[in-house]
């Protein structure tokens, strides 16, 4: 006989993103069983109960993008003050010198930070392959499953060196068939598919600019047959635009789209420089826009059109970009600044926190094709972020819900994923964090040191 798993009720949240789930939910094993209403009990019986009446109750939040390696050239003097192509000119000369320790360290120490903001699932883009970095993927796989994160993984590439045309030194591109057969390997090894899956791999081409039009459309073949996901950056510049009328004579989204890329299997980093009709085609495909707001101020890039993204039927979510370009993984904080930078661009009345807080959650788990994450109904998993509001920059505040993006949350008190708790009091279980920063500095000092 099966003996039935433990039930656990967070219990009457100060505030919860979900009305349905006011009163609390229930969870058993690594799901949600059930949502209460305010006022409401469970049904079944209760085993363990936490009172969460100090705790404001979000759903995981989901990460759409980043470049976790990029935390060891945080606020790099040579690349501040710089547009798009510039920064990653200079900065490719650094990274170029990567080696397994220090993308280990980067990757934990990035993980770490986002569990932290109440982030669940993480989802990198790592592109940066050198000789003596060629298995950057499996030493993430390593990490997210000894934290207990969930995470998208992608196997990006590049395959046009300066030599080509391209931007990056010689030394981290790859050929195509190096490239497809390495993404065979980790998918085979790797991916899981159906619901709770904790890792998942996808197939990311750093952009356009970056490598071959046969290794494009290579890769949506391969994913195609092996139904994983599409990413690569797209429209996030109006150099970009420029660059592939210049090299293929149409702009980015055209030239996806001949590539085969324009479908609900791909999500678009940046995604800022599409035209009315662009956005009609990308609502009509269903392909997902990761916005990074952040990133794109820190840059100059430009503004995304979310409403009307979202509007014509493109998943639109959330995500912190890389960590040279924001300078943090810290997702509490990355929904702060959409909401601010949504309203800069459309109005108080048309981008509200419960907005934002969709993009962080549902939006972005539609971007990485996921309907068992990203809410509280039961069935889903049991993905929860919880913040308390005992802060100096919290007093007074009266809609604690709204509190938490107005007044600039940026630390979770308590974060589970799949029904086990990984953030308690504020700190990341099973993991020495001052040690663990102190390894990563000196990762980043040697990585510039390089040079």
């Amino acid at each position: 006989m099966t003996e039935t798993q433990p039930t656990l009720w967070i219990r009457h949240p100060l505030a919860c993103s979900d009305d349905a789930a006011a009163g609390g939910v229930v969870v058993q094993g690594q799901r949600i069983i059930e949502a209460l209403p305010a006022g409401r009990r469970p049904a079944g019986r209760v085993d363990e109960v936490f009172d969460a009446s100090a705790h404001v109750l979000l759903p995981g939040l989901v990460n759409t993008h980043h470049h976790f390696y990029q935390t060891l050239t945080r606020a790099y003097s040579p690349a501040l003050d710089k547009p798009l192509f510039p920064w990653l000119t200079t900065l490719y000369d650094v990274w170029a010198n990567l080696d397994e320790a220090q993308l280990a360290l980067a990757s934990e120490l990035a993980m770490v930070e986002l569990l932290m903001s109440g982030c669940t699932t993480v989802a990198d883009h790592h592109y940066v392959f050198s000789g003596a970095l060629t298995h950057a993927i499996d030493i993430q796989v390593e990490t997210a499953r000894r934290l207990g994160v969930r995470a998208t993984l992608t196997r990006g590439s590049m395959s046009l060196g300066r030599d080509d045309g391209g931007l990056p030194p010689q030394s981290v591109v790859q050929d195509d068939t190096t490239i497809l057969d390495d993404s065979q390997r980790l998918i085979d090894r790797y991916h899981e598919c159906g619901e709770g899956a904790m890792i998942r791999l996808a197939l990311a081409p750093c952009s356009p600019f970056s490598v071959s039009r046969e290794l494009m459309e290579a890769t949506a073949r391969l994913a195609e047959a092996n139904d994983v996901r599409l990413h690569t950056h797209l429209a996030e510049t109006e150099d970009e635009t420029a660059f592939c009328r210049r090299q293929f004579g149409m702009r980015p989204l055209d030239y996806l789209e001949t590539c085969g890329w324009l479908s609900d299997r791909t999500w678009l980093a940046h995604g800022i420089h599409f035209d009315d009709d662009e956005i009609a085609r990308l609502g009509s495909a269903g392909t997902g826009i990761a916005h990074c707001p952040s990133s794109n101020m820190v840059l100059g890039s430009g503004l995304c059109r979310t409403l009307e993204l979202e509007a014509a039927g493109a998943p639109v979510g959330l995500a912190v970009d890389g960590s040279a370009s924001n300078d943090h993984s810290n997702l509490a904080e990355e929904m702060r600044q959409a909401l601010l930078l949504g309203r800069l661009r459309y109005s108080p009345e048309t981008v509200s926190h419960r907005t934002v807080i969709r993009w962080a959650t549902q939006g972005s788990a539609r971007c990485l094709g996921r309907a068992d994450i990203g809410g509280l109904a039961p069935g889903q998993q049991a993905d929860l972020a919880l913040f308390r509001l005992d802060e100096a920059r919290f007093s007074g505040a009266e809609n604690p819900l709204a509190a938490l993006l107005l007044c600039g949350a940026h630390r979770a008190d308590r974060v589970m994923v799949a029904g086990r708790w990984r953030v308690t009091e504020g700190m990341p279980c099973d993991v020495d964090l001052e040690a663990l920063m102190a390894r990563h500095d000196a990762a980043a000092r040697r990585l510039r040191n390089a040079l």
